[in-house]
């Protein structure tokens, strides 16, 4: 019976059919196989409506709408603008400047591909002008990109949430500390790497301008996430809160909201929304027929009664992770997954939240990994002349970092749980 779904997903694959169609054509055969043929097909649009039907999945549409009117407001620009001024006189203060413009824009958008694309097309040509080897840029930017999906606002912890029915106020915080502490590991590597380039110091004036210029993009991620830690608003008034915010931003203070880039904005958020939630569909079909046929808890009683230590069923759990992050994207990891892993994880002790950090470390991964890796081909379609190999050498040891970063937060879950006590 694994075998079966195992196998005809890995077949449906590799005939090309997307993801979302996999999932719910791998499912509805199970149902005619398994459930009691076409009678259980009653069950698709009950399914289908229901996991669509949660409230917590209303942040979703609207942090994508929020990203996309933020990467045709031109506030990328001016953070990274604002962070060379500050940065550049230090050995490799590009880099650093890079990287913290990175993890702004992260903690505005929730979106490593909005992450790498804002940043890096600014970044990127400066850059190499000013002497940087363009390997090393393409590996910071595709590792920057990342931190998008780490630092709240976060749409792979939405859909952790979600499906788990865990706090998404209390995932974001818990993003925080470990955000941080890996955006600093890449400061302090990209710093090192380029050691031997230093730029001339940007004096106070310019310094001042240029803060006032981005102060912004600065307030977003202070009034999104303030308000979720305060108890201001809930992760989903926040996000209705960063797209007014965002709009009054683009519309008022950039004035580049016409038409042309109004339509370019709702079709990227339909495309974008569209896409994530037929996965979620196609998902939750497979993962009912699963559940009838009792497939995770045969899993997770079989991971119990093993008499191995819950560590090495953890180091099997990274493993399988970093293997799907070479084929298949983070959303489409985290569906199909988590229902499997979710009591797992559960029922050998360990936290859940600090489980999702790790969980979303793995999906960063996934996302700089071969042959599929998306932030690998949004820096290629920047400049065409660069090549996936070539990105993929900067990169690796920005992913050496991250599993190193997995090992320190197994050792040390406090870094991800320590916020979040007064969060719901």
């Amino acid at each position: 019976m694994n075998a079966f779904f195992v196998g005809g997903m890995g077949t449906l694959l590799l005939l090309g059919l997307p993801v979302a169609f996999s999932l719910a054509l791998l499912a509805i055969a199970g149902m005619y196989f398994f459930n009691g043929g076409t009678f259980a097909f009653m069950q698709i649009p009950i399914i289908s409506y229901k996991s669509l039907d949660d409230f917590s999945l209303t942040a979703l549409p609207m942090y994508v709408l929020m990203s996309q009117i933020l990467l045709v407001s031109g506030v990328g620009r001016d953070l990274y603008e604002m962070a060379s001024r500050w940065f550049r006189h230090f050995p490799g203060g590009l880099a650093i400047a890079t990287l913290f413009c990175c993890t702004i824009f992260a903690a505005i958008s929730g979106s490593s591909v909005a992450t790498a694309i804002t940043v890096g097309a600014v970044a990127l040509p400066e850059m190499v002008r000013r002497g940087y080897n363009k390997r090393h840029v393409l590996g910071l930017l595709a590792a920057g990109g990342t931190l998008g999906i780490l630092i709240p606002p976060s749409v792979p912890m939405i859909i952790y949430g979600s499906v788990t029915g865990e706090s998404i106020g209390k995932l974001f915080i818990a993003g925080i500390v470990p955000g941080l502490i890996l955006t600093l590991a890449f400061m302090i590597f990209a710093s090192y790497q380029t050691r031997h380039i230093r730029d001339v110091p940007a004096t106070w004036k310019e310094r001042m301008e240029a803060s006032k210029t981005a102060i912004w993009g600065l307030i977003l991620p202070v009034i999104v996430i303030g308000g979720i830690y305060s108890g201001i608003f809930t992760p989903t008034e926040a996000a209705a809160v960063g797209v007014v915010v965002s709009f009054a931003i683009s519309a008022f203070v950039y004035r580049n909201l016409n038409m042309e880039n109004i339509k370019k904005i709702i079709f990227s958020t339909v495309k974008t929304n569209a896409m994530i939630l037929f996965i979620i569909v196609g998902a939750m079909l497979l993962g009912y027929i699963m559940t009838v046929l009792q497939i995770p808890q045969t899993i997770t009683n079989y991971a119990i009664e093993q008499d191995i230590s819950p560590w090495v069923i953890f180091i099997l759990i990274n493993i399988v992770l970093l293997i799907l992050g070479m084929f298949l994207e983070t959303i489409s990891i985290l569906v199909i997954t988590l229902p499997i892993l979710y009591p797992i994880i559960v029922s050998l002790g360990f936290d859940p939240i600090w489980f999702a950090i790790i969980m979303v470390i793995n999906m960063e991964l996934a996302l700089i990994s071969p042959p599929v890796g998306l932030n690998l081909f949004v820096l290629k379609g920047i400049d065409r002349t660069n090549t996936i190999s070539e990105i993929v050498k900067g990169v690796i040891p920005y992913a050496i970092i991250m599993v190193l970063f997995i090992v320190l937060l197994s050792f040390f879950p406090e870094i991800a749980t320590f916020l979040i006590d007064n969060v719901e």
